[in-house]
């Protein structure tokens, strides 16, 4: 009987311990990608975001471009456009229903995303989500900047 006892004991210091440690790990604020230690970022502002279809152009005068392999992680704000650029209407409630995502309405618009992010979709038809960034471009350019959330390719054939 004492045996049994000693077991149940070790089981329960065992157990309150593994408890103990898991819980201490969940305090602070919440780390993780892309690199251990750094925090998150927010959480996107639905209000802001909005969902537009249109080809993906690099943004050079010549409508070609390129990116050097060590500026592929690199985020860019002036390497691609969004050309011909059309709202999609099926998105969540609540979701481009800030002022700037209603006044929002151009043809063309700069895209902020990671350059590798991006290359694959060059000379593309895409749909693609993201903020409207409402502060005035520095570099004087007229085209509204989408920060860019998600991208994905529509059909297969090429924008003309």
């Amino acid at each position: 009987m004492t045996k049994r006892s000693c077991q149940g004991c070790v089981i329960l210091v065992v157990s309150a311990l593994t408890t103990l440690g898991l819980s201490a790990q969940g305090t602070g604020r919440l780390t993780g990608n892309p690199t251990p230690g750094t925090p998150q970022p927010n959480p996107p502002n639905l209000a802001d975001r909005v969902t537009l279809t249109g080809c993906v152009r690099w943004a050079a005068p010549d409508g070609r471009g390129s990116v050097p392999t060590q500026e592929l992680n690199t985020l860019s704000s002036s390497t691609f456009v969004l050309a011909n650029a059309t709202r999609v209407a099926r998105v969540p409630p609540g979701t481009g229903t800030s002022d700037v995502a209603k006044k929002s309405a151009s043809q063309t618009y700069r895209l902020s995303a990671v350059n590798s992010a991006l290359v694959p979709f060059a000379g593309a038809r895409v749909e693609i989500s993201g903020e409207i960034d409402d502060r005035p471009p520095r570099d004087g350019a007229a085209a509204p900047m989408l920060n860019v959330g998600f991208v994905q390719r529509v059909g297969k054939t090429p924008c003309p």
